[in-house]
């Protein structure tokens, strides 16, 4: 994750938990003035648009008072669906023996778009089983993970 998504997430945690939801994690995807920052919020009872509203009117309060974010762009308050976005170690080994896939800054076994199964994490290293391969990725070579639905 990236230093400036790190302070986001510092920063609008406990905003979003005042509100009874969990930050999910976050994205910014900077593009001069058509940068976006992307939270994503969730709840054991599910996100309904008004959660997502009222998160907007908060996070946005916080930002603009904190101010960590020199240039334009716009706020998108979301749930993370069901194909979600993964972030971090705890929610791969939520889900554990789930699909998932997974883009990487650098590749591993020849490729940076894999699409597996978690077999498990320990620590900063998360198992994945492609193909019948395990192959050892660290979290930090993850550019974006997102769970494969099943319907």
């Amino acid at each position: 994750m990236a230093t400036i998504e790190k302070k986001l997430e510092e920063i609008l945690k406990s905003p979003v938990e005042a509100l009874g939801h969990t930050l999910w994690g976050l994205e910014y995807i900077q593009a001069g003035k058509h940068s976006i920052l992307r939270v994503y919020i969730d709840n054991e009872k599910g996100i309904f648009i008004e959660d997502c509203a009222e998160v907007s009117r908060q996070v946005s309060a916080v930002l603009d008072v904190e101010d960590p974010i020199s240039t334009e762009y716009t706020l998108e308050v979301s749930s993370p669906g069901v194909d979600r976005p993964l972030f971090n170690a705890a929610q791969y080994t939520a889900y554990t023996g789930e699909t998932v896939k997974v883009q990487l800054t650098m590749p591993v076994a020849g490729s940076r778009n894999l699409k597996g199964t978690v077999s498990g994490v320990e620590g900063q290293m998360l198992t994945l089983t492609v193909d019948g391969n395990e192959l050892i990725i660290a979290l930090d070579n993850i550019r974006k993970g997102n769970l494969i639905a099943k319907f």
